[in-house]
């Protein structure tokens, strides 16, 4: 007999947590689960879980990718808090972080057909609220239950 929950009873998802990621992809499907499970315990639209689900990605794999430029040793942090008429998620990363202003516009002619560079603005376009640190290295994400 072991000490956990029964067999077909899973914990109820934390609506709060701060986790430390050392590994990019490896550890993103983790996380995507367990900010999705608190997001549906509020019965939230599936629209809204697409959403997060999408810009939980595009931010972790944004901060691995060019804020610790790839770095193993460097590791990313994300907190979240899901509440029934918000989420908000923070990503943070061990790099030099960077102007989000200075970003060329991923819809111009010359861009359009470049594989990358159109993860912040998904983030912007899915989110209610997009803030950076003064630093550039951690964004806070605030997406607004829809009505």
């Amino acid at each position: 007999m072991s000490d956990g929950p029964a067999e077909n009873q899973r914990p109820s998802p934390r609506q709060k947590a701060s986790v430390r990621l050392h590994r990019f992809p490896e550890d993103l499907p983790a996380v995507q689960t367990e900010v999705l499970e608190a997001v549906s315990a509020h019965e939230y639209p599936g629209a809204s879980e697409f959403a997060l689900r999408l810009v939980l990605e595009e931010a972790i794999s944004n901060a691995f990718r060019h804020g610790n430029k790839s770095k193993p040793d460097l590791h990313v942090d994300v907190e979240w808090t899901v509440e029934p008429d918000r989420v908000v998620i923070s990503v943070e990363d061990q790099g030099a972080g960077f102007d989000p202003e200075s970003l060329p516009d991923p819809t111009d002619d010359d861009r359009l057909e470049l594989p990358s560079g159109r993860g912040v603005m998904l983030i912007h376009a899915y989110m209610t609220d997009v803030s950076y640190n003064e630093r550039g290295n951690r964004v806070t994400m605030v997406y607004k239950r829809p009505s």
